[in-house]
């Protein structure tokens, strides 16, 4: 019976209730006591001037495993979240090949058993992305998967994703929905305004994201099922979902850190590290953002997760797009949202940790007797700067390299065994 013990932590943890200075008392795998003065005679932790808090739930990441693993693969990924302090992830489904079949949500879990994180599987609503053929939803929820979504891409067919609405609840699983409006994206790399002009680059406009959140609420509302919402960009889109929540449509949203902390502007050095879809927006987005995070619009924050090697983000028109995120966004979060006093501490650790478990509906963000020891203990106040050669990951395509953050990781245990120190 191995024990370990977190001595001295200040532990937060909103599901439970708990704020103050604990130890946390873990026994084969799980949490055996949380209380003042416990003891073992297994190994301890002094956590003096840290802070515990639940694994992060990463509802949004691309492991590029099977098909791309030159940019990460699942194993790589997983090293960089528990860097993150995120022990719970949920991998996209565009790969090579899709994860349309059972065999290949099979494969993922497999080779996430002995991973730093758990790894939980996003199966696609068509086959290959495409919109032509719908997959068997029940059969990739016996062979593992817990999400749905056609990520990377919209479902174009209205009908194959009302379908997915309807069956997902049923099936104990979460619809995770991809807004955008292909016809109005049009095939542009960055958001359609001042900078895109500026560059001579073709843009989207905000409208391709708005009309995508539209559909997927007017169909949330019309069929009484829940929708989650992926990767919130836009001013419009927070006020849509913040009006649809008013009306009791039961949508759930997230947004990505750099929604939040960065601007359409850090393109202006054609540096495609900073392209991803959806684009950087606005100021006045960025502020949307923010007040969405604040008043419980938008209910979590997600990275968007998307590795590519140096060579794909060497040409800034046709690189790919996507930016890589675990390793920073708890700081990020910290320093754009709970140092600015958008949130307080407690209100971060439910956006990254309880409210995505809860929507997902796995066993995590959570430090209650029972439950797995799945801890981050981390440093509120540390300062340091984002070096993209020190990342754990195979890609270093992070649109945060260079920059001052405040909050760090410090030690990351999953299931009671240290990944990340």
């Amino acid at each position: 019976m191995k024990e370990i013990l977190i001595k001295g932590a200040n532990v937060v943890s909103p599901a439970d209730g708990l704020d103050g200075k604990l130890d946390i008392l873990i026994r084969d795998g799980r949490i055996a006591a949380v209380g003042e003065k416990l003891s073992t005679d297994g190994e301890i932790i002094d956590a003096e001037g840290l802070t515990a808090i639940p694994g992060l739930v990463d509802m949004h990441v691309h492991l590029r495993d099977p098909g791309q693993t030159d940019k990460e693969d699942i194993l790589s990924g997983c090293r960089a979240a528990a860097a993150g302090g995120v022990t719970s992830l949920l991998a996209m489904p565009n790969t090579a090949p899709t994860v349309d079949s059972p065999e290949t949500v099979r494969y993922i879990l497999d080779k996430a058993k002995d991973a730093d994180a758990r790894v939980y599987v996003a199966a696609a609503i068509t086959k290959g992305l495409k919109s032509e053929e719908p997959t068997d939803l029940a059969a990739l929820r016996a062979a593992g998967a817990v999400g749905l979504s056609d990520d990377g891409r919209p479902v174009v067919n209205t009908r194959y994703l009302q379908n997915a609405m309807r069956q997902a609840p049923k099936l104990g699983m979460t619809v995770a929905a991809h807004c955008e409006e292909l016809f109005l994206a049009d095939g542009g790399k960055i958001n359609e305004g001042e900078v895109s002009q500026r560059l001579g680059v073709k843009g989207i406009p905000a409208a391709a994201e708005d009309c995508g959140t539209a559909r997927e609420i007017a169909l949330a509302a019309a069929e009484d099922v829940p929708i989650h919402i992926c990767h919130v960009s836009t001013k419009t889109s927070v006020a849509l979902i913040r009006d649809a929540k008013r009306r009791g449509v039961r949508v759930t949203a997230e947004t990505a850190p750099h929604y939040f902390s960065l601007t359409e502007r850090e393109l202006l050095g054609r540096d495609a590290d900073y392209r991803m879809n959806p684009p950087l927006r606005t100021q006045a987005d960025v502020d949307a953002i923010k007040e969405g995070l604040r008043d419980g619009t938008l209910d979590c924050i997600a990275t968007d997760h998307a590795p590519h090697t140096p060579d794909d983000k060497a040409d800034f028109v046709k690189a790919p797009n996507g930016s890589i995120g675990m390793e920073t966004s708890f700081a990020v979060g910290m320093t754009y949202l709970v140092k600015a006093g958008v949130l307080s501490f407690e209100e971060l650790v439910r956006k990254m940790s309880v409210n995505p478990a809860r929507i997902l509906g796995i066993p995590a963000g959570t430090l209650a007797v029972g439950a797995n020891a799945d801890i981050a203990l981390v440093d509120p106040d540390e300062v340091w700067t984002v070096d993209p050669e020190r990342l754990h990951g195979k890609s270093k395509n992070t649109p945060f390299k260079g920059l001052d953050l405040t909050g760090r990781v410090k030690k990351t245990l999953l299931g009671g065994r240290i990944v990340f120190e």
